[in-house]
């Protein structure tokens, strides 16, 4: 089961996957990445919205200032070579 802060740090850690994305200097598959990235984030919740569905909804979210109870923000690194994802300190 998907608790809160579980949900809340997936959607803030989606935003930001998909604000690096849209911000990427090398071009793929024809701008193709970039393009849906942006079109997405068009209609992604602001942390502001998730403060606003956190108050109303406690149950399904939690605020954004305190996903996982330590109000830390986690910077992900993608390794291309081995498709994994690792945490920055």
């Amino acid at each position: 089961m998907t608790t809160p802060a579980e949900r809340t740090k997936a959607v803030l850690g989606t935003r930001d996957f998909l604000e690096i994305l849209s911000r990427a200097d090398e071009v793929t598959i024809h701008g193709l990445v970039q393009s849906v990235a942006a079109s997405l984030l068009r209609h992604y919740p602001l942390k502001v919205d998730l403060d606003l569905s956190a108050a109303a909804l406690p149950t399904v979210w939690a605020p954004p200032s305190t996903p996982g109870g330590k109000g830390e923000h986690v910077a992900l690194e993608f390794n291309l070579v081995h498709q994994t994802w690792t945490v920055k300190k």
